[in-house]
């Protein structure tokens, strides 16, 4: 997917930035993720730096095999630190270069570390921005991390059959639009979104 190594650093702090700042009274509020919201959102990022922590380590098992849609996550009463812990531990694991060769396995599916990689990165990238628009925060996510995610997306979306992404149907975006409306519209979500109130 990628010859370069993107340090995942600055998008997990943002994304740890993010989740320090979400309002209590929001946690129940809807997201653009079907069926989540803001608290389900936030535990499924925890699980999410778990396992891909793991896949980069090569530590394979349970955390590696699961897949992420068998339940709905939630938070635990102290998930502020646990998320900042999870996302300090997966920034860590994927500095190493030895996460970006071979293969490993995340969400149960065996793909090549450098895919592994664009792939978390599409998800804190694109997860960064369910939560902010859920909660009104502002949000910039990290210059290489977009990148990389939106390498990741279009190469899906290109392997796939016209108008599908790797998670569900492309939302077009105008031509022109910033990068990371058009890394929001492969993921198919729709970049006007915003909680019904």
């Amino acid at each position: 997917m990628t010859g370069t190594i993107v340090d995942l650093g600055p998008q997990t702090r943002i994304v740890a930035r993010l989740a320090r700042d979400v309002d209590e009274r929001r946690l129940a509020d809807p997201t653009p993720c079907p069926d989540l919201a803001v608290r389900n959102l936030l535990g499924h990022l925890t699980g999410l730096a778990v396992a891909f922590r793991d896949a980069a380590r090569k530590e394979l098992g349970a955390t590696t095999d699961t897949d992420p849609a068998a339940t709905v996550p939630d938070i635990g009463p102290d998930w502020r630190t646990a998320l900042a812990t999870a996302l300090d531990d997966l920034a860590a694991a994927w500095r190493d270069p030895a996460a970006w060769t071979g293969t490993t396995r995340a969400g149960g599916v065996t793909l090549p570390g450098g895919v592994a990689a664009a792939v978390v990165a599409d998800e804190l990238v694109v997860h960064g921005w369910d939560v902010a628009r859920a909660t009104g925060l502002p949000y910039a996510p990290d210059p290489a991390a977009l990148d990389l995610a939106h390498g990741f997306l279009s190469a899906a979306a290109d392997a796939a059959d016209q108008g599908e992404g790797p998670f569900g149907p492309i939302v077009e975006v105008p031509a022109g639009a910033p990068l990371l409306d058009r890394v929001i519209g492969l993921s198919g979500r729709d970049p006007r979104w915003t909680p019904a109130r």
